[in-house]
């Protein structure tokens, strides 16, 4: 919704409420119940009524003798606090005050200034009459524009200042000896979720109405493009460009990960995923020794020396079996398995350290396409898309080592 409709509904929602008990967002439930006929008593008819339910602590509006509604939304009961009059006219006379205030910084910003400028100087040039004539009534003009309105001052609210009680109401005789139930009892987060009433017992807590959310815009360093931008309509929230690392860098995966030992040779199974539509090519490297992203390797990793070829991603080719797999030639030694974009690759992996997790560190080369469409039209449409080779830092956590 817009910022000013926000404001004016205090930042929440006005269909959507919060659990009072675990904070946890409500639903609405319907159910059956009988109702007499107006015509005749005698009678019962089935209608439908709907109440507020938690489908986590179980807490529904019926706890607090909220009555069910006959419709879904809106028209649910709130409790009044007696304090809000009192409140209202509170901010009324603090905004006609902070009124008046700036009305005076506005009288002494527009307040006529003295002028240095030396008389004789002023007159041997013929200056003097020159200032003078225009000046002439012109701070009172102007201030008169920002006196206060005919009436304002009859309308001046006035309020009674707070008075300070001498006698306090005892507390109940009962109040030390009385068992103490702790599920009956408000938690301090509960209270302070509802400052307007600081409910002491469960059966007081009513449901809050939901806080908006806002989805902040966000552009990029370098084109400035909007690649997330906030939306009135929740369901048209979406990227603004194409231009986002996950929808190119392939994605790896843990797929299986045998009995790590101390100084043992281990072969761990990964797969990789190719999230685009045309053919990547992607080659695995160590990292160099003294690399600053090195810093977390716990093992020492042997990776494919040969370059691997993913697959195009193609979503009507998962479902159908009857394609024909592409050939690859892959060495069985390297590839377990390919299926769709994904291949299943072995590296090796030995742990240098006796205790702890054991964590791998590599270098992934891939090729990029900018396949997205250019902002600014390329006069020769018969250029080829130039290719990009990126490196991403690898880190695996392939978990404890074993005795």
């Amino acid at each position: 919704m817009p910022s000013a409709e926000a404001k004016l509904k205090k930042n929440r929602c006005a269909n959507c409420f919060d659990c009072p008990g675990c904070m946890h967002t409500l639903s609405t439930r319907a159910t059956s119940i009988s109702t007499q006929l107006p015509d005749d008593p005698a009678k019962t008819t089935m209608k439908k009524a709907y109440y507020l339910a938690c489908g986590f602590c179980r807490w529904t509006s019926r706890d607090v003798g909220m009555a069910d509604k006959s419709v879904a939304s809106g028209g649910w009961q709130e409790p009044e606090n007696p304090h809000t009059q009192r409140m209202n006219k509170l901010i009324e006379y603090y905004q006609q005050l902070a009124q008046k205030e700036k009305v005076e910084r506005d009288r002494k910003k527009l307040a006529r200034r003295r002028n240095y400028m030396p008389l004789a100087f002023s007159d041997k040039y013929g200056l003097g009459t020159r200032l003078q004539r225009p000046r002439a009534g012109a701070t009172i003009s102007t201030l008169a524009g920002l006196s206060l309105k005919e009436g304002e001052d009859q309308k001046e609210i006035k309020i009674e200042p707070a008075q300070a009680v001498d006698e306090v109401e005892p507390l109940p005789e009962d109040y030390y000896t009385r068992p103490v139930n702790l599920t009956e009892v408000t938690t301090l987060q509960q209270r302070l979720l509802q400052p307007d009433f600081q409910p002491i017992c469960a059966s007081q807590l009513y449901p809050r109405h939901k806080h908006l959310l806002i989805k902040r815009s966000l552009r990029c360093r370098k084109c400035e493009h909007n690649l997330s931008k906030p939306e009135f309509n929740p369901t048209s929230i979406k990227f603004k460009i194409q231009l986002v690392a996950v929808n190119y860098i392939p994605e790896v995966r843990i797929m299986s990960i045998p009995n790590l030992r101390y100084m043992k040779e281990s072969q761990v199974l990964l797969t990789l995923m190719n999230p685009v539509e045309n053919l990547t090519h992607v080659t695995l490297l160590e990292c160099d020794e003294g690399d600053p992203d090195n810093i977390n390797s716990t093992a020492k990793v042997a990776v494919p020396p040969k370059e691997l070829v993913l697959a195009g991603k193609d979503a009507a080719a998962e479902y159908d079996e009857l394609a024909e797999p592409q050939d690859f030639q892959d060495d069985p030694d390297i590839i377990a398995f390919r299926k769709a974009n994904k291949v299943g690759i072995f590296i090796k992996v030995t742990p240098q350290r006796e205790e702890g997790e054991v964590t791998v560190c590599f270098k992934m080369k891939h090729d990029f396409k900018n396949l997205a469409a250019p902002i600014r039209p390329i006069e020769e449409s018969d250029q080829p898309t130039e290719v990009i080779w990126l490196t991403q830092h690898v880190e695996l956590s392939l978990g404890p080592l074993l005795p």
